[in-house]
C-alpha cells in the first residue's frame, strides 16, 4: 500500500490533545458524559480522550463501545465477521451527554450506523461527535463537533489511522490510493 501522505505522532498526538481541550472546556460541568467509541476504529481514540479528560476535568467519564455492524447500509454486500466486539454500555444511557468517537468520517454511515445503535440502547440527551480525522466527501448531512484534523482528499483515496494503545509515537495517519 504506497501512502501519498502521512501525518506523523507529534501531530497526531496535538490533535489529539486539542480535542481533549475543546470537549473539556464545553463539558466543564457536564453530568453524566460518557464517552462511547465506535468498534473497531473509535475504541483507542475514545479511550486516550478518557484518560485526558479525566486529568483535565479531574473526575471519572466513563467509556463505552457500540458496535455498529447490524446498523450498516451495506450489510448485504459485507460478510458479517466472525469476530467482533460487542455493544458495551456500561451505564444508563437516559439524559446524559453521550461523545460518540470514531477514528475517521468519510461518508458519514458509520456515525449514522451508530447513532442508530446508540438509540437502540437509550436515549441519551444530547450526543456530539467527535472524530480524529474528517477527511470530507460527506454523503450524509453529518458534521463532527470535534476535529482533530481535517484532510483534504478525493472520494477514492483512503485514509487510515493507526493509533497505539501503548505507545503514541507510534500513531500516525495514512492517506493513499490503491
Amino acid at each position: 500500500m504506497p501512502s501519498e501522505r502521512r501525518i506523523e505522532a507529534d501531530e497526531v498526538q496535538k490533535a489529539i490533545e486539542k480535542m481533549v481541550v475543546d470537549i473539556a472546556s464545553r463539558h466543564k460541568h457536564t453530568d453524566p458524559l460518557y464517552i462511547v467509541g465506535i468498534a473497531d476504529g473509535g475504541l483507542t481514540l475514545s479511550r486516550r480522550l478518557q484518560a485526558g479528560l479525566e486529568e483535565r476535568l479531574g473526575r471519572e467519564i466513563p467509556c463505552g463501545i457500540v458496535n455498529i455492524t447490524f446498523h450498516r447500509d451495506d450489510i448485504g454486500l459485507k460478510p458479517i465477521p466472525k469476530m467482533f466486539i460487542k455493544t458495551d454500555l456500561p451505564f444508563y444511557l437516559d439524559d446524559s451527554a453521550v461523545i460518540l468517537v470514531d477514528d475517521v468520517l468519510f461518508s458519514g454511515r458509520s456515525a449514522r450506523a451508530a447513532l442508530n445503535e446508540l438509540f437502540d440502547q437509550g436515549r441519551p440527551d444530547r450526543v456530539e461527535l467527535a472524530v480524529l480525522c474528517d477527511r470530507g466527501n460527506r454523503r450524509l448531512p453529518i458534521q463532527p463537533d470535534y476535529v482533530g484534523l481535517t484532510v483534504e482528499t478525493t472520494p477514492r483515496q483512503n485514509v487510515r489511522a493507526s493509533l497505539s494503545n501503548t505507545i503514541s509515537t507510534a500513531d500516525q495517519i495514512s492517506i493513499y490510493s490503491e
